[in-house]
C-alpha cells in the first residue's frame, strides 16, 4: 500500500491555490547567510533605490594564500586573474549549485540576494564554514536592459582588490590595499546593450574582511536603473 505525505501535498496545494507554480517556491540557504542574504527567487529584481545590484552567482572561495594586501599591485592581480582556475570561469553564466574542481578544492556556485548594498564576501564564506581569510571570490550577474544605455560608468568599491568585466571587456580594476567604499572606482565611459548584459568579477583578500558593491551611473552620477537583474 502506497502511503501518501500528507504534509507535501497540502503545500503543494496551497501553492497552486495561491496561484504559483511548485518550482517557485523559496529555496532554503545556510542559517549562517540568513542576516546578510536571501535565497534566490524568480520575481522580477531591479537594483536598489540607489542602483546596487544585489543579486549574484557567488562561487566559495578559492584558496589564494596572502598575508598582506599591500602586494595587491596592479601587476600581481591582473596575473592572479588572468590565472584559469577552472574552465570557463570568463565565459560561462553559471547556475545554482554548479560545482567546479580548483586544484584539490572542490567548489559550489551559489545564487543570493544580498540584504544590504554591500555583498559581504566574508559572511559568505564563514556562513558556509569555508575558509574566508588568502582567498579569491568570483561573482556573476546578468542584467537586461530595455534599450541601449551609452555613456554609463561602472562604479565599484571593494576589500580588498578586485577587478570587473562588462560583457568580457575589462570595466574597472581596484588594486591596493582598500577598504570598501561605494563609488570608490569608476570605469570609463560603457555601453550598456539591449538585452542582456553579463557582469563578472573577481576579489581577491589576504587577512580581513571581504565585501563589494557595484552600480552603474548616468553621465551626472544618477544611478541607472532600468534594467532588470536575473541569474541567466
Amino acid at each position: 500500500m502506497q502511503f501518501i505525505d500528507w504534509k507535501a501535498w497540502l503545500a503543494v496545494c496551497l501553492v497552486l491555490l495561491m496561484g504559483l507554480p511548485v518550482h517557485a517556491q523559496k529555496k532554503k540557504i545556510a542559517e549562517g547567510l540568513e542576516p546578510y542574504f536571501s535565497a534566490p527567487t524568480e520575481g522580477v529584481m531591479t537594483p536598489d533605490d540607489d542602483g546596487f545590484i544585489r543579486r549574484w552567482l557567488l562561487l566559495e572561495p578559492i584558496d589564494k594564500p596572502n598575508r598582506s594586501n599591500t602586494a595587491f599591485t596592479d601587476s600581481y592581480i591582473r596575473e592572479a586573474f588572468a590565472t584559469e582556475y577552472f574552465p570557463g570561469q570568463f565565459t560561462v553564466v553559471p547556475t545554482d549549485g554548479d560545482r567546479v574542481r580548483v586544484g584539490k578544492q572542490k567548489l559550489t556556485w551559489h545564487a543570493l540576494e544580498s540584504k544590504l548594498f554591500n555583498v559581504k564576501l566574508f559572511r559568505f564564506a564563514s556562513g558556509l564554514k569555508k575558509q574566508v581569510y588568502g582567498v579569491l571570490f568570483w561573482a556573476v550577474t546578468v542584467i537586461d536592459c530595455p534599450e541601449e544605455i551609452s555613456g554609463v560608468r561602472m562604479a565599484v568599491g571593494s576589500n580588498s582588490a578586485s577587478m570587473w568585466w562588462l560583457n568580457g571587456e575589462e570595466a574597472v580594476i581596484l588594486s591596493g590595499d582598500r577598504r570598501m567604499v561605494r563609488d570608490d572606482c569608476m570605469s570609463r565611459r560603457l555601453t550598456l546593450k539591449k538585452g542582456k548584459n553579463i557582469v563578472r568579477g573577481a576579489v581577491i583578500n589576504g587577512p580581513g574582511m571581504s565585501d563589494f558593491c557595484i552600480r552603474f551611473v548616468d553621465e551626472n552620477g544618477a544611478p541607472v536603473k532600468n534594467m532588470t537583474i536575473s541569474y541567466q
